[in-house]
This record gives structure tokens, C-alpha cells and sequence, in this order.
């Protein structure tokens, strides 16, 4: 088989190859020059499919690089993008090899900086953290590692919100003020033992 002719796509970054007259495939300007493609240059099926291997590989690197310039994802969820968008597993864990390898991608690091986040801006407590890690595939042994439960600083944390809270309450019955401050606060995701000293505290003379 023989490269009979390279055109240039419109997208001036790709190439179309023809081969024996006839267009075979689409490749991208880097895999052109990496696999020094020329005309008139003969080919094998076996060099071809090598080709055609190497462009969706990187497809599907440059799919995730795209996606990472949007937003932080732990593995778990670039895996599941990935798949999503229907690329093969194989390229899929090569993919992954190499984000991890080049640290685009870095489930410590992503734990680290979501509890952070989760502890300072949306004043979670741990139970939902630890929940929404877990959901994002970060494992337990990260989590262990990552986030360290201070009962203390929980509870002052879910005692202020309370007091803000109960601003919106004063209106309301103590058994009514009790079950939706105590929702409030499970949803935040605080513990069982945090939510009733809270409500013993602030609701034993309401």
C-alpha cells in the first residue's frame, strides 16, 4: 500500500492520507510529523492500525486535559467522563497513567483541598465530607489520612450556624424548632452526638 496523497483538513491542524487513490483515515499534524508520513511512502496494515492506535490515545489525553482545564477531578470521576464519552478502556487507562504520572490528577491532593473547602465555606461537618468523598472514589485510606475530626471545632462550628439559624425559627414551636434545626444540622453532616448536645444547649428553655 502506498501514500498517494496529504491533505490538509480545514481545521489547518489535521490531514487527511489517501492510500492507493483512496482516503483512509484522518490524522492529527502531530502524529503526521511523529510517524513521518510522506507521499508516496508504503505502508503497512500493521503501521496503519499503529497510526490510528496512537490518534485515539491521544484523543482521548487531549479530551482530558480539556476537561481538567474546567474544573479538578479525582480519578474516579475522569474515569467515568472518560467513559461517558465512549472512548476504550485500554486508552482510557493510559490516560490516566499518564495524568497521574504528570500530577493533573491527584486524589491526596484533591481530598486535601476539598475538605478545606467543604470545612471553611460550606461549614460541613464530617460525616457529609466523608460521604461526598466517597461518592467521588477517593478511598478510605486517603480519607483516613486526610480528614482529621476535631469534635471540639465541630461543634463550635455547628453551634454558630445553629445560632444563626434559629433566627429564621422564632416563630415557631420548640417541637418544630427542634426536628428542623436537627435536619438542618444532619444535612450539614454533623454528628448524631454534635446535633443533640447543640439542641439540648440552645433549645432546653426555648
Amino acid at each position: 500500500m502506498k501514500i498517494t496523497n496529504i491533505e490538509l483538513q480545514k481545521n489547518k491542524k489535521r490531514y487527511n492520507i489517501y492510500i492507493d487513490g483512496e482516503f483512509a483515515f484522518g490524522i492529527s499534524e502531530e502524529l503526521k510529523y511523529k510517524f513521518d508520513l510522506t507521499i508516496d511512502d508504503c505502508i503497512e496494515k500493521d503501521f496503519i492500525e499503529n497510526i490510528l492506535k496512537s490518534e485515539e490515545q491521544m484523543k482521548t489525553t487531549n479530551y482530558a486535559l480539556k476537561l481538567l482545564s474546567y474544573n479538578r477531578k479525582t480519578e474516579k470521576g475522569m474515569y467515568d467522563a472518560l467513559k461517558k464519552k465512549g472512548f476504550d478502556e485500554d486508552f482510557i487507562d493510559n490516560t490516566l497513567d499518564f495524568l497521574k504520572e504528570n500530577k493533573y490528577i491527584d486524589d491526596l491532593e484533591y481530598a486535601k483541598s476539598f475538605i478545606r473547602d467543604k470545612q471553611n465555606i460550606n461549614k460541613y461537618g464530617s460525616n457529609r465530607i466523608k460521604y461526598e468523598l466517597i461518592k467521588k472514589g477517593i478511598s478510605k485510606e486517603i480519607i483516613e489520612l486526610t480528614l482529621n475530626t476535631d469534635s471540639e471545632e465541630e461543634y463550635r462550628v455547628a453551634y454558630e450556624l445553629s445560632i444563626k439559624k434559629l433566627k429564621s425559627y422564632r416563630k415557631e414551636d420548640k417541637h418544630a424548632v427542634y426536628r428542623k434545626l436537627g435536619g438542618f444540622l444532619q444535612r450539614k453532616g454533623y454528628s448524631y452526638e454534635t446535633i443533640t448536645k447543640i439542641l439540648d444547649n440552645l433549645l432546653g428553655n426555648w
